[in-house]
């Protein structure tokens, strides 16, 4: 039929009429005449012919897993054949074969990575829920000694609500911080993350009533509100380059602490303090920012492309959630906690 609607349009017809008498659309007499009649829809059987053959896959299949090379990866043995004269495949098509038999096992001398499960989801609704803390590094003026500083922060307003200046990290100083904030926050069930250091699992946290978890090795995401406070620490102005004494550093990390509590305005929750948080003054806060915007919005509607947006209290804080990628409220806009 192709070869009729070639000779009639050889004659002189025109394409839509040849088109109409062979039951084709004239645009696809068109491209075939350009492209010649092969299948190249998406998905139709295609010859590819730098493609190997079932001979040469079964004899890397059969190189791969022979005593020889069965304990070695597919880039060691390609490199290892190449050193012989010989090139079967690459190392993609090793790979590529051996993943569709099956066969792509732990392939090294060296044992195979352990999985690292991801900490566990941590819900606080309220303070005195969830804390997390770590211990960061605070120089001296003698290069190579530090001290250390404890941070304890409630993931709910992000109040700094224990810390503590040491010469050393130990895992007493940290059940000596925690007995301390069990009498002063009389908290029950509390949940607490950390880092996976010493000083972090040495302590014994299960007779305070205390539910430990712990970060995964090089995953600082996975604590980060910690991280978080450390960074504002170490960026504010006034952070010494260097303390001469444990006394020193202690008497800067107490001002710190009271300004970070009662005086800076924390984005996350709000631009609020951390205090006025914990004691429910940001509702208050919020119903006035709320009132003028409201009578900003009705005094000059037709500067507003919309409503503008309320300002409320976030219904709960997630630490590592189950989902990686769930949205939860927020103050004026959702975001991601992770």
């Amino acid at each position: 039929m192709l070869e009729a609607a070639a000779e009639a349009q050889a004659a002189g017809a025109r394409i839509t009429v040849v088109s109409r008498l062979v039951g084709f659309s004239a645009r696809s007499l068109q491209r075939w005449k350009r492209h010649g009649t092969s299948d190249r829809r998406k998905g139709a059987a295609k010859r590819v012919p730098r493609a190997l053959v079932p001979a040469e896959r079964q004899l890397i299949a059969e190189v791969a897993c022979s005593p020889a090379y069965r304990d070695h990866t597919p880039y060691v043995i390609v490199a290892t054949l190449l050193e012989l004269g010989l090139y079967l495949a690459s190392v993609s098509s090793f790979y590529r074969i051996l993943r569709e038999r099956k066969l792509l096992a732990h392939r090294s001398e060296t044992a195979p990575r352990q999985p690292r499960p991801a900490p566990p989801e941590r819900v606080a609704s309220g303070p005195n829920q969830v804390y997390t803390w770590d211990i960061t590094y605070l120089k001296s003026v003698v290069r190579g000694i530090f001290f250390y500083a404890y941070l304890v922060i409630d993931i709910w307003d992000r109040s700094i609500v224990g810390w503590a200046v040491h010469g050393e990290e130990r895992s007493e100083h940290s059940e000596e911080l925690f007995r301390t904030l069990k009498v002063r926050h009389q908290f029950r069930g509390l949940f607490t993350h950390s880092d996976n250091g010493g000083p972090m699992k040495g302590g014994t946290m299960l007779e305070l009533g205390i539910t430990p978890s712990f970060s995964r090795p090089r995953v600082s995401d996975d604590n980060p509100y910690s991280e978080s406070l450390f960074s504002t620490m170490k960026r504010t102005v006034g952070y010494p380059e260097a303390f001469d004494c444990v006394s020193a550093a202690r008497e800067w990390l107490g001002r710190f602490v009271d300004w970070y509590n009662q005086e800076h305005r924390h984005s996350s929750i709000g631009w609020v303090t951390p205090h006025q948080k914990r004691f429910g003054e940001d509702h208050a806060l919020f119903d006035q920012r709320n009132r003028a915007l409201d009578e900003a919005y009705a005094a000059h509607p037709e500067r507003w492309s919309r409503p503008p947006q309320q300002w409320t209290q976030e219904a709960q804080v997630v630490l590592n959630p189950a989902e990686r990628g769930k949205k939860f409220s927020k103050n004026r806009a959702t975001s991601i906690l992770t």
